[in-house]
C-alpha cells in the first residue's frame, strides 16, 4: 500500500496539470488603415495561434472605393485584401482553414467560384450564402480564419 501512494499523487498532479486551460492572450489588433482607426471592430483578432479576420469587400484600400468590373473584379480585390492582411500578421492564403462568403446575389455564385478557386487550391472549409445587401453596396464580402 505504501508504494501506491506516490503513484496516486503523481497521477493526481498529472491530471490537474492536463486540465488547466492554456491561458494564452487574445490580441485585438488595430487596423493597418488609418481611416479605420475608429471602426467599432478589429480587423484581426488573434487567439491560440489562429487569426480571425473581419470581413473584406472588394474595395481598393488606396482610394477607399469599390473596384469596377462586377463580381469577378470584386472577388479578386476582396481576396487580395485578405492576402495583404494575413501577410501583415505572419500568415498567408495557404494557411486559411475556414472562409465565410456572403454574396449580394446568389446568381453570382458560379462567377465568384471561378475566381475563388484560383486563390484557394487547398480548399478550406467554406460557407457561402446570399444577403439582401452588403456594406458600401458591395457584391461580396469574405471573412476567414487562418493559422498564424
Amino acid at each position: 500500500m505504501k508504494n501506491t501512494s506516490p503513484f496516486i499523487i503523481l497521477l493526481f498532479l498529472f491530471g490537474m496539470m492536463s486540465c488547466q486551460q492554456n491561458n494564452q492572450d487574445v490580441i485585438f489588433h488595430k487596423s493597418h488603415e488609418p481611416k479605420k482607426a475608429q471602426a467599432p471592430f478589429s480587423d484581426v483578432v488573434e487567439a491560440n495561434g489562429l487569426l480571425f479576420l473581419a470581413g473584406q469587400v472588394g474595395m481598393n484600400h488606396s482610394t477607399r472605393t469599390l473596384v469596377e468590373g462586377g463580381i469577378e473584379a470584386e472577388t479578386k480585390q476582396c481576396i487580395e485584401n485578405i492576402k495583404a492582411v494575413l501577410s501583415l500578421h505572419g500568415s498567408s492564403l495557404d494557411r486559411v482553414v475556414k472562409c465565410t462568403v456572403v454574396l449580394k446575389d446568389i446568381n453570382d455564385f458560379a462567377a465568384f467560384n471561378e475566381v475563388y478557386k484560383t486563390y484557394f487550391p487547398n480548399k478550406p472549409a467554406r460557407t457561402t450564402f446570399a444577403a439582401s445587401g452588403l456594406a458600401v453596396n458591395a457584391n461580396i464580402e469574405i471573412d476567414v480564419i487562418a493559422v498564424k
